[in-house]
């Protein structure tokens, strides 16, 4: 089964990766191979592992067993470097509530002593279409606006690697077209995207692979468009049923 892209190549390279739980395996031998430009789709039943998998990517968890690079770096060794050049976006926003949009922008800048700070905040303030609520409190945003935000901050030090947990969630049509129209464009400019989804439909004309997460274990989707929803749903339904 094809995981992708050679390891010397790959920004993410991972081989028999496991995470346990209480002694419970949620992730079971994972491997994974993702090069600069992809944008990688993983799909599967709550439970199933995208969360844990993406958290493991992340460096917010360490693995069980197995073995793991990104961007040719060894995580035990040289974190700090990784995190430096990793995005991430999970389930919850982690935006503070009583700060501004902006502020939390200029936070999560300075932490990634980002240079220029004012001229990349207002790019993202711009992008995530956050111009009137930008000095409201965030307690104050809805859950969509709160998505977009947390996606701005995601991208404020422009990661070499862009990790999403359901990053479609809470987004309204517009904002979904406008996420799509960007990880379009951070692929085409070499970053690697890897996000979790219940649908591959919203992502569907740009995805480069399709992956099915059930009971731990990672499986591809071999045929081609590998976006294609009918093809998609199809691989879902004979993995989920058969195993």
């Amino acid at each position: 089964m094809s995981t992708g892209t050679s390891g010397s190549d790959a920004v993410i390279d991972s081989h028999g990766l496991t995470r346990e739980f209480g002694g419970r395996p949620v992730l079971r031998s994972i491997d994974l191979s993702v090069a600069a430009g992809e944008i990688v789709a993983l799909l599967g039943p709550n439970g199933a592992g995208k969360t844990t998998l993406l958290r493991v990517l992340a460096l917010l968890l360490r693995p069980s067993g197995g073995t793991l690079r990104l961007l040719g770096l060894d995580p035990d060794r040289e974190r700090a470097q990784i995190l430096r050049r990793v995005g991430y976006v999970g389930h919850e926003s982690g935006c503070y509530g009583d700060l501004t949009g902006a502020e939390n922008l200029a936070v999560h800048a300075e932490l990634r002593h980002v240079p220029d700070p004012t001229r990349r905040i207002a790019e993202l303030v711009a992008w995530s279409g956050l111009h009137d609520a930008a000095w409201r409190p965030v307690r104050t945003y809805s859950r969509g606006m709160q998505q977009r935000l947390a996606l701005a901050r995601a991208l404020m030090h422009d990661p070499d690697v862009l990790l999403l947990d359901e990053p479609f969630t809470g987004l309204d049509r517009a904002g979904a077209e406008s996420l799509v129209h960007l990880l379009e464009a951070l692929g085409r400019a070499g970053h690697a995207v890897v996000m979790s989804l219940h649908d591959v439909t919203p992502v569907s004309a740009i995805v480069t692979r399709t992956g099915i997460l059930h009971r731990g274990r990672l499986t591809w989707v071999e045929q081609e468009p590998a976006g294609d929803p009918i093809v998609v749903a199809a691989a879902y339904t004979r993995i989920v049923v058969e195993t």
